[in-house]
C-alpha cells in the first residue's frame, strides 16, 4: 500500500476514534478530514463507515467485563435480559429510519446549510440540557442503565434516530436525549456506548455489504490500519470521557459546535470543503 495513502487512512481513523462518542460528529469531522487530505469517493465513505467497527471495539474491550456478565446471564439472569431487552428496544428506532428515509436525508440534508444548522441547533438543545440539569437535578430520576424501563430506552433510542441527520452527532442525541428524559449525565453516557454497539457495528456490516462491488482484496490493509487506529483513539477517549462526566458538564461541546458550525459555512461558502460528500 502507498505510503500516503497508509498516512491518511491513519488520520481518518485517529479522527473517527477521537470524535465518534463526543457530542460533536464525527461525521462532519471525517467530512472536513478528508477533504482537507483529498481522501474523498465513494470507497472513502464506505471506509469511513467501517472504520467504526475499530471504534466499537474499543468500547467492547473497555466494557468486556459488563457484556461478558450480559451473555452469561442472558438465557438466566432477569438483570441481563433486561439490560439486553433494552439495548434492542434503543436500537431499533434508527434501523427502521434509517431504512425508510436514508436516501431522502442523504439528497436532501447532506448539504452546508443544513449540516452547520444541525450543530448549531444541536448546540443549544445541549446548553439546554445542561442548565436543566443543573438548576432541577431532581429530574435525573435514572442513576444506572439497570433503572432503565423499556419505555426510558425507546425514548433514547428515538432520540438516536435525531442522528440519522448529518451533523447531529449519534452520541450527543443519545447522550443528551437521555438526560432530557430523566437519566443521569453518567447514566445516558454508558447507555449511549452500549447503544452505539449494534448501531455502528450494524451500520458498518450494512455498508460493506451493500457496496461490496467498490472493494477488494488490495483494500484490506487500509480498512486494517484506519480500523486500527480509530481502535487506539476510541479507547483513549472513552476512557477520558468517562473520567470527565465525573467532574464535568458537557458544555464545552456545545461551544465547540457552534464553533464548528461557523466552520461548516465559511468552508463551504469559499468552496474550501465539499460538504455533500
Amino acid at each position: 500500500m502507498d505510503i500516503l495513502l497508509a498516512v491518511k487512512a491513519i488520520i481518518m481513523g485517529l479522527v473517527e476514534g477521537f470524535t465518534e462518542f463526543l457530542p460533536i460528529s464525527s461525521t462532519g469531522h471525517l467530512i472536513l478530514a478528508g477533504s482537507l487530505l483529498d481522501f474523498t469517493g465513494e470507497k472513502v465513505k464506505v471506509f469511513a463507515i467501517a472504520i467504526q467497527a475499530g471504534a466499537m471495539l474499543a468500547v467492547i474491550w473497555e466494557f468486556r467485563e459488563r457484556i461478558a456478565r450480559l451473555l452469561t446471564g442472558l438465557f438466566s439472569d432477569r438483570k441481563q435480559q433486561k439490560f439486553a431487552l433494552n439495548v434492542l428496544i434503543g436500537f431499533l428506532p434508527a434501523v427502521v429510519l434509517a431504512l425508510m428515509f436514508s436516501k431522502a436525508i442523504t439528497a436532501e440534508l447532506f448539504k452546508p446549510v443544513p449540516v452547520a444548522m444541525a450543530f448549531i441547533i444541536g448546540a443549544f438543545i445541549i446548553l439546554y440540557a445542561e442548565r436543566r440539569h443543573k438548576n432541577m437535578p431532581a429530574t435525573a430520576r435514572i442513576e444506572t442503565v439497570d433503572d432503565m424501563t423499556m419505555l426510558d430506552a425507546l425514548k433514547v433510542g428515538c432520540a438516536q434516530s435525531f442522528a440519522l441527520i448529518p451533523g447531529t452527532s449519534r452520541s450527543g442525541a443519545t447522550i443528551i436525549g437521555g438526560m432530557l428524559f430523566g437519566l443521569s449525565r453518567k447514566a445516558a453516557t454508558e447507555f449511549s456506548f452500549f447503544l452505539a454497539i449494534p448501531t455502528l457495528l450494524g451500520a458498518t456490516a450494512y455498508s460493506v455489504f451493500k457496496q461490496r462491488e467498490l472493494l477488494s482484496a488490495a483494500d484490506i490493509p487500509m480498512f486494517g490500519l484506519g480500523g486500527l487506529a480509530a481502535f487506539a483513539s476510541a479507547f483513549l477517549c472513552v476512557r477520558w470521557l468517562l473520567r470527565y462526566i465525573s467532574t464535568h458538564d458537557f458544555t464545552i461541546f456545545a461551544w465547540y459546535r457552534i464553533v464548528f458550525g461557523v466552520i461548516v459555512l465559511v468552508t463551504a461558502h469559499y468552496g474550501l470543503v465539499n460538504w455533500t460528500e
